[in-house]
């Protein structure tokens, strides 16, 4: 038999044991589930989906105050309680693939609900009635088909952030961890590139065309792209859901206290998980042994995820800098010069584009400089583990608040002396480069960590954590910011942030702030990286 037969062989019963089919419920085969073409397919789908949801959600807060006309600090709670509904109800999503459905049939399923939103906004942005007259606000019936429609949309692309990354990784050999790397990142690509195409050219024909033909425009993009994730049908293999990860855990969990004074047989206690590694955290969960019906994998499956909370926690920090790209760095663009040496000026809403295109430059040059450097001087053939990726990127936010802090201590001394010239928008770059690089390898990281270290039967939900850091991340800033605020009115005659002119505000002392908590953050992680590995 020769070795590529061999390899074949062993990978059909990798398959198999995985509980990975065919879209019949059969078998798969690598000769006819080709998994570089699946995930190829996954990619190309993440631009067009990650399109739709950022052009939509850039700028959705334009729609509300112009057109639905309701009030500007309305219309920015409105945005920001949909994307952060959105990335929570990953979860959600995520506990349906893994309990119900296939991850194919999960996107499937909230992609469509995710278009009957769209349709539904595309309508009411076409039709005079349905909006409310000039000086009104929405009529009942006018608000309740636009949440009808926008939390339609939120339920959708919860459903697809949770499944379709997982559903890419899923086509992928697990044991090469170079290729899954490889993938991650490509993905994150694929997401950036839909996100710059949503700040440059679908919010334009919002802004110019109209909003009827930038909702429709996104819905045909979301119907292209479920047509062409559903075009690669044959070529997938499928996880065949196994019941409900989360009641497992419950039983476990209820179990355990239940049993909280009892004291396991030392077989128990001592064991060595399948893996080989011993159960020295969270002994406890043993426990639950003792109680008829709870097998032992439930137990590990319990302890696995226990274990990936730490590592969670510990990103939020960093996606708490991610939220000044949209708050605070883009007040500080529209306060300094923006003209360009050819007389262009640049637009507020395009300065957004500057992270992405940071990231999109990054992706590349990581992927085919850095690693093949590593490979070439370290003498490493697999990818940069995840949990150093994350790493790295925890560290450059800090950096990124503290070159902040500076570019703001010198904007503004310029803006408040009227002997000097405004500095020019491009001194953001610093913070925009560093963080767009930290969200590369942070992002990117915890997608591949989450997914490969979860449990077979969680993969879903805990790729969904990827996403759920993201939402607390930002509704941690809006904390912070309001702490920060009454700290400083309480102790100083003037608060950090004003609400009306930045050059009144102590930017650099609140971008220093997070510059401090990041820091410290990034040694939380060190601690918890050390006691995950241990």
């Amino acid at each position: 038999m020769s070795s590529d037969q061999s390899r074949e062989q062993a990978q059909e019963m990798d398959v198999e044991r995985d509980g990975y089919v065919d879209w019949k419920g059969k078998n798969v085969t690598p000769s006819k589930h080709r998994g570089k073409v699946g995930a190829t397919i996954v990619c190309v789908v993440e631009v067009l989906e990650n399109m739709v949801f950022i052009s939509n959600a850039s700028n959705l807060v334009t729609y509300f105050h112009a057109f639905m006309h309701y009030s500007l600090v309305r219309s920015a709670n409105m945005l920001t309680n949909y994307m952060g509904t959105s990335f929570l109800l990953s979860l959600f999503g995520g506990f349906v693939s893994d309990t119900f459905l296939t991850r194919f049939s999960t996107v499937v399923l909230f992609g469509l609900i995710e278009l009957t939103g769209l349709v539904m906004l595309t309508i009411q942005a076409h039709y005079d009635r349905l909006r409310p007259a000039e000086g009104a606000e929405p009529s009942p019936s006018q608000a309740t088909m636009l949440y009808f429609g926008l939390y339609a949309m939120a339920i959708g692309v919860g459903g697809v952030k949770a499944s379709l990354p997982a559903h890419g990784a899923d086509q992928l050999d697990h044991s090469n961890q170079r290729l899954m790397s490889t993938f991650f990142n490509w993905f994150f690509f694929c997401l950036c590139s839909g996100g710059m195409l949503a700040v440059t050219i679908v919010v334009w024909v919002q802004e110019n065309v109209g909003w009827k033909w930038g909702f429709g425009m996104t819905a045909i993009a979301l119907s292209l792209g479920l047509t062409i994730f559903g075009a690669g049908l044959p070529l997938y293999r499928h996880k065949t859901p196994v019941g409900s990860p989360i009641t497992r855990i419950i039983k476990v969990l209820v179990n355990s206290v239940k049993n909280w004074k009892a004291s396991p047989p030392p077989q128990v206690l001592n064991a060595n998980t399948s893996e080989g590694k011993p159960k020295s955290r969270f002994r406890f969960l043993n426990k639950a042994l003792l109680r008829h019906g709870i097998r032992e994998s439930e137990v590990e499956e319990t302890r696995s995820f226990l274990c990936l909370l730490p590592i969670f926690a510990s990103t939020i920090m960093m996606n708490c800098c991610l939220a000044q790209l949209m708050t605070f760095s883009v007040q500080q663009g529209l306060a300094m010069d923006r003209t360009l040496s050819n007389g262009f000026k640049i637009p507020p809403a395009s300065l957004t584009s500057i992270p992405l295109l940071v990231m999109l430059i990054s992706v590349p040059f990581y992927d085919r400089v850095v690693l093949v450097l590593v490979r070439k001087f370290l003498r490493k053939e697999t990818a940069v583990q995840p949990l150093y990726r994350i790493g790295i990127g925890l560290i450059l936010a800090s950096a990124s608040m503290a070159v902040a802090a500076v570019v703001e201590v010198k904007r503004r001394s310029a803006a408040i002396d009227e002997s000097k010239k405004l500095i020019s928008v491009l001194w953001l770059g610093w913070q925009y480069l560093l963080l767009g690089v930290s969200d590369m390898f942070t992002l990117a990281g915890m997608l591949e960590f989450f997914y490969s270290e979860a449990p077979h039967s969680m993969r879903s939900v805990c790729t969904a954590l990827s996403w759920c850091s993201t939402a607390m991340g930002y509704f941690l800033s809006s904390l912070l910011v309001t702490i920060a605020n009454s700290a400083s009115g309480w102790f100083g005659k003037h608060r950090w942030l004003a609400e009306e002119n930045l050059n009144e505000s102590r930017l650099e002392l609140f971008y220093t702030l997070l510059a401090v908590l990041n820091l410290l953050n990034f040694f939380n992680y060190v601690y918890w990286v050390k006691w995950y590995k241990s």
